[in-house]
């Protein structure tokens, strides 16, 4: 089995960025894989483990830079928060309301999803904060955050636009939250709820669509009562605040938007054939497999189970030929994290596919829609954006390559571009991925172990 690289402390051990560029393979890939653990669950699992009393166990934890930041942060909140030597982490959490004010500015590195699911916790505890991050982070808004939150009593100074830093006065009586999301937002949608966890009576949160449901399943796995109903296409997602949240193991299964690089890799490079394990199922985060079957790829979901309250399973994929499709702006939030690495795929295509209502793509990591227009097109692909569409115009084979790619620090632009670079003509290079490790440490070992050809450029 490939087993990702972990560093133990990636923020400790950097090494300068250089460029990497990606070479259509030799061979196929081929090989048994595993993916770090789901991001949003590590992050959440980390945070919830913070706010309950007594100990809980986490096995499978991504060790990438961004949950380590989420880390020290619970750390530096006054949880006890260790990694053992057999892998799994422990955190000792305080009890809701039991956080203490931190001793010194909390740093959330590259992690937007850090950044704005701690706002929420912040906002409800009667104590100073100060939050930053990197160069990045530093340029991404968290006004579509700190706004609703406000209403809890908090407040919230940052610079102009909303950014980072950002300095939070928590609400000495907090008030529960009633919101209507104006688009589909997890992160936004957690905030909340981890807010009007420290808040008396009832937190409500209306979504126009159905969004990833890891807060929910979390909390209910802690003890907390929650209620979810439909509204239209949305839901109602309705929190008992004040609860006895009470320590609970938890199992994190491999990230399926990790495993939407190898799975591409392994559909676009000739012969190539791969089994990816455990990956995490949830229906609200399996959009590009469904998306995916409708271009006729060719995969099978084997070995479905269910661990730690979240279905699973390993993906079993092969090379084949992909046609176009028209993705409809329904199925956004449950692949929100795959469009770059779908467009890197319908770029192979054969017609014209449309990715519909991508709005929430503007405030990634970057203006993740302009980058990944800007991926395709530097690399000899016909692409285009029509207000919050994308549209890839594919010929049925891989485009010509050759390009450098601006990754604007954006970890999931940087390995969509590699991965494109194993099956373009011309190799295609990054300008920088030294950041590729805060989602999935050990991707490139963990690709070119499977046969794929990913190298630093000499300086």
């Amino acid at each position: 089995m490939l087993i990702g690289r972990v560093s133990m402390d990636p923020m400790m051990d950097q090494a300068p960025p250089r460029p990497l560029r990606a070479t259509r393979p030799a061979g196929p890939l081929t090989g048994v894989m595993r993916v770090p653990g789901d991001k949003s669950i590590s992050h959440r699992a980390l945070m919830f483990g913070a706010l309950a009393v007594g100990e809980t166990r986490i096995s499978g934890l991504l060790e990438g830079e961004d949950v380590l930041r989420t880390a020290a942060a619970m750390r530096a909140l006054g949880a006890h928060v260790e990694r053992g030597a057999d892998g799994s982490w422990t955190v000792a959490g305080r009890g809701i309301g039991g956080l203490v004010e931190p001793d010194d500015v909390l740093d959330m590195g590259n992690s937007g999803t850090a950044a704005r699911l701690l706002c929420g916790i912040l906002a409800s505890h009667p104590f100073f904060s100060v939050m930053t991050g990197d160069a990045s982070l530093r340029r991404r808004p968290m006004r579509r955050v700190t706004d609703p939150l406000a209403q809890c009593g908090a407040r919230f100074t940052a610079r102009e636009g909303g950014r980072l830093p950002l300095a939070v006065e928590g609400a000495a009586d907090a008030l529960p939250l009633e919101y209507r999301l104006p688009v589909a937002s997890a992160q936004v949608k957690s905030a909340i709820l981890l807010c009007g966890l420290n808040c008396p009576g009832v937190t409500r949160v209306e979504e126009p669509e159905a969004t990833r449901d890891h807060s929910e399943n979390m909390l209910r796995h802690f003890g907390a009562t929650v209620s979810v109903e439909r509204a239209g296409a949305g839901r109602v997602i309705t929190l008992q605040g004040q609860p006895e949240l009470r320590a609970a193991d938890i199992a994190v299964p491999a990230d399926p938007s990790s495993a939407a690089f190898p799975l591409a890799a392994a559909l676009l490079v000739p012969g190539s054939s791969l089994r990816l394990e455990g990956v995490g199922l949830n229906p609200l985060r399996t959009g590009l497999l469904a998306t995916l079957r409708e271009m006729a790829a060719d995969f099978a979901v084997e070995n479905q189970r269910i661990e730690g309250g979240e279905p699973v399973g390993d993906l079993v994929v092969r090379h084949g030929p992909l046609r176009a499709v028209d993705v409809p702006p329904e199925r956004a939030p449950s692949m929100i994290d795959e469009y770059p690495i779908l467009a890197a795929a319908a770029a192979c295509a054969a017609g014209t596919t449309r990715m519909r209502g991508l709005r929430e793509l503007r405030v990634k990591e970057s203006d993740r829609l302009a980058a990944t227009a800007a991926l395709l097109s530097v690399n000899g692909a016909r692409v285009e954006i029509e207000g919050d569409d994308l549209l890839v115009h594919g010929t049925g084979t891989p485009p010509p390559g050759g390009g450098t790619v601006l990754t604007h620090m954006d970890h999931r632009i940087a390995m969509s571009a590699l991965v494109l670079g194993l099956a373009t003509a011309a190799p295609v290079t990054v300008d920088e991925a030294a950041f590729i490790d805060t989602s999935f440490p050990g991707f490139v070992q963990l690709m070119n172990d499977a046969g794929a050809a990913i190298a630093h450029m000499m300086s």
